[in-house]
């Protein structure tokens, strides 16, 4: 391993602690901001809410009696009932009082909990995501306050009672399905909020009509939150590298990119330019998101809401959606419910895969990077199909990878070793005419040319074969942390789980480390990358054997802090990168030896030569 190689390997370790510690950083903002809503909220109401349910500053009561609908319109003046009937306005009478219900809707992939009370969405539970009991998880963080209010102008309709009809309390999807809430105000003034299902269908068709006004803006609002549907580790380990596979992030599409925001303070999105075309809340394997059927220029505001009792997992958001509807008849969209799998999402064509791996748009790694991480995991469930263990998968990808990216390392090595072993010479050159610079300039070209090398490449050489490499390396990186196909995957022998540190004894923790328990796989992370380095390190003559000597402990230590917590199938896949690079540099090595197996001698001409321009400096 040269000197570049090293710089690389150094860079890439920096870049995933770099992400480890911003993620950590933003979730210790996030707990600090947490637990001042936590007293703020104590001030106001010592009941707010029982344990494990979410702290939620209390609600300034807007409109006690049923809400009267019809905002301003563009004169200020009450928008007139245009859309009434004369004869249905004249039969209005004291609307009834009417109960809470509920109707729950089951579909192929998810089963969705509708109430009148708002007729909002009150519950949803995804299929996709079963935990080792087979049961299948709730993703409304709060159920209690739902998901999908709306709000007309001045109007909350979160609150208002809504007639169901005679809609049943289950619905079993066959086919289609559609559940319809109707609210009327004293004016007679109607909004009528409908649900269509599919049987296999990832979203449902969410309608409001508006019928006797014309309201001239409306809110969506989320105040629920989304729930993580994996368990959040108690503690984060080294720079909270546990929880850094951990996502609570406001999602959207601009038209422009897919955007990922974390955020520890109320804050608003695309509120001065741009357009949306979904927008939602995402967790590490699941998201759900409003899809416009066209892009609309909505505002996005999120806050962050505690979750549980314990300031451990992630906030999550309640989300705010308005938008300008002046004189519309009607606000429609789907919301969808989307298990992070990524053919799945691709198959949308709304660029929701972005939603797993995303890239900065301004050096098109946003389609670059993307497509190379979309390869990776598609080569990844190629061999699954094979051979069904993702363990067996993980390391025939990862020994294809470094053999595409091995010429690179040939050649930098080759690169390396040729300037090397033209030192010597170069010296005698530098030394023979350094009062003559076009002389010298020349006897270096014809030296090149006398041995078939490229200065120009030889340069670039070193570096470029990692900076070409490097994105596939993280790639790999971010697939193998984020692909819900390992969720609760086995491969081989105690890994029971890809998708988490490979515990073996909860037993025994070591505390920031190994906090979970005793794990196997981070020690034979050590190990390889202990002997990888140490037989790098001996073939590179160029370096110093001080810094050879930390190296071959630095590196390890390095790896072990953030490798214990890290999911069990990014632990194997280092491990057996390193293992093939031990290999690679054995045969490599063992065909372009070191010159003299140490730093290159100089010649006793040269050295004659450094003695006369030492006594003359004397």
């Amino acid at each position: 391993m040269n000197k570049n190689t090293i710089i690389g390997s150094i860079l890439i370790a920096i870049i995933v602690i770099w992400w480890m510690a911003v993620n950590n950083a933003n979730a210790e903002a996030q707990a600090a901001a947490r637990a001042k809503a936590r007293a703020a909220a104590a001030q106001v109401s010592k009941d707010s809410s029982a344990a494990g349910s979410l702290v939620v500053p209390k609600k300034t009561p807007e409109i006690k009696a049923a809400p009267v609908l019809g905002g301003s319109d563009e004169s200020g003046s009450a928008s007139s009932p245009t859309l009434a009937d004369d004869s249905a306005k004249a039969a209005v009478k004291a609307p009834a009082v009417i109960k809470e219900r509920s109707v729950t809707v089951e579909t192929d992939k998810f089963i969705m909990t509708l109430t009148n009370k708002g007729g909002k969405v009150k519950s949803v539970i995804v299929k996709a995501l079963p935990d080792s009991a087979g049961k299948f998880p709730e993703i409304i963080q709060d159920t209690a306050l739902g998901a999908f209010d709306l709000k007309l102008d001045n109007a909350d309709l979160s609150e208002a009672m809504f007639e169901m009809g005679n809609a049943p309390e289950k619905i079993v999807v066959t086919d289609s399905a559609s559940v319809q809430f109707a609210f009327q105000d004293a004016n007679g003034n109607q909004v009528i909020r409908t649900y269509g299902f599919t049987k296999n269908g990832q979203g449902v068709r969410q309608e409001n009509k508006f019928i006797g006004f014309k309201p001239s803006a409306y809110e969506l609002v989320w105040n629920g939150g989304l729930k993580e549907t994996e368990e959040v580790p108690k503690s984060g380990g080294f720079f909270g590298a546990g929880r850094s596979y951990f996502f609570s992030e406001v999602v959207f599409n601009n038209m422009y990119s897919v955007e990922r925001e974390m955020t520890n303070e109320a804050k608003s999105f695309n509120a001065t330019e741009g357009k949306v075309i979904w927008a939602g809340l995402r967790r590490k394997y699941v998201a759900m998101t409003v899809q416009f059927d066209e892009a609309v220029p909505a505002v996005l505001k999120a806050v962050p809401i505690k979750v549980g009792g314990s300031d451990a997992e992630p906030a999550t958001y309640k989300l705010t959606i308005a938008d300008d509807v002046r004189g519309a008849q009607s606000v429609n969209y789907d919301l969808m419910i989307l298990p992070l799998k990524w053919d799945d999402l691709a198959s949308l064509n709304k660029d929701y895969e972005k939603i797993i791996v995303s890239g900065w748009s301004w050096c098109g790694a946003d389609v670059w990077f993307v497509w190379i991480c979309k390869m990776l995991l598609k080569l990844l469930n190629l061999f699954y199909s094979i051979i069904p263990n993702y363990g067996v998968a993980i390391i025939l990808v990862t020994i294809i990878v470094r053999g595409i990216t091995t010429p690179f390392t040939v050649k930098q090595i080759k690169s390396t070793r040729g300037m090397a072993a033209l030192k010597p010479q170069l010296d005698e050159i530098n030394l023979k005419y350094r009062t003559d610079p076009q002389k010298k300039q020349a006897a270096m070209m014809e030296l090149y040319s006398k041995n078939n090398i490229n200065p120009l490449a030889s340069c670039t050489g070193g570096c470029l074969p990692m900076l070409i490499q490097m994105p596939i390396f993280m790639g790999l990186f971010f697939v193998l942390g984020r692909a819900i196909e390992l969720r609760g995957a086995p491969a081989f022998l105690w890994i029971s789980d890809l998708s988490r540190s490979d515990v073996v004894w909860s037993g025994i923790s070591i505390p920031i480390i190994m906090p979970s328990g005793l794990a196997i796989l981070p020690w034979l992370m050590v190990a390889t990358t202990y002997f990888q380095t140490k037989v790098t390190m001996s073939s590179n003559a160029g370096m110093d054997p001080a810094q050879q000597k930390m190296m071959v402990w630095m590196m390890p230590a390095m790896m072990l802090l953030f490798s214990a917590v890290m999911p069990s199938g990014l632990v194997l896949y280092w491990i057996i990168g390193n293992i093939w690079s031990i290999a690679q540099y054995k045969y490599i090595y063992s065909k372009f030896p070191p010159i003299n197996g140490s730093t290159p001698k100089t010649s006793s001409k040269l050295k004659g030569k450094n003695v006369k321009d030492a006594e003359i400096v004397k």
